[in-house]
């Protein structure tokens, strides 16, 4: 879809075209849809994630527990899935999965959220290596992270959705 098509979207039209690339956060592209038309896919990501960083602290909480647990068999979206299959965490040995489960159950009991990290591009190794760092941080910290996360998540699948 091209920027120009996006931007001529009615609200709930352009709501169910992007209101995926935020995990199960529609409420981010309605409140970004009266900042069109956006002249880049730049800007209209930065309108996105500006309404994510501008939302109450509960609301982006929400958000950030929208995520899945890295390397989960459990219920995904198709973004997730494909996002964690094409860097082969549907692949791990039982040995690195047994450490990123561990891992994971250990961030979230800290946190009170999954680890969120945008893995286009990273290998299994570089993921855990950021786990492990990031288990040992303080919550406003981690709580900041998460959110930068998030905002790259949605980068990449806006990048993903729109062809320039």
């Amino acid at each position: 879809m091209t920027l120009a098509a996006i931007n001529s979207l009615d609200r709930a039209t352009f709501v169910d075209a992007i209101g995926w690339v935020f995990e199960d956060s529609p409420w981010i592209a309605e409140r970004a849809w009266p900042g069109r038309p956006f002249e880049s896919v730049e800007s209209l990501h930065e309108t996105m994630a500006a309404v994510m960083f501008a939302a109450s602290v509960e609301r982006q909480l929400v958000l950030l527990r929208a995520h899945p647990d890295l390397g989960a068999k459990l219920k995904m979206s198709a973004a997730s899935i494909g996002e964690q299959r094409g860097v082969g965490l549907d692949q791990l040995s039982p040995e690195l999965l047994q450490q990123l489960s561990s891992l994971n159950a250990a961030y979230r009991k800290q946190f009170g959220f999954p680890f969120l990290f945008a893995v286009k591009g990273s290998t299994p190794e570089q993921i855990l290596e950021a786990l492990q760092q990031r288990v040992g941080r303080d919550q406003a910290t981690e709580f900041a992270e998460a959110l930068q996360q998030v905002a790259r998540i949605a980068w990449f699948r806006l990048n993903s959705i729109v062809t320039r």
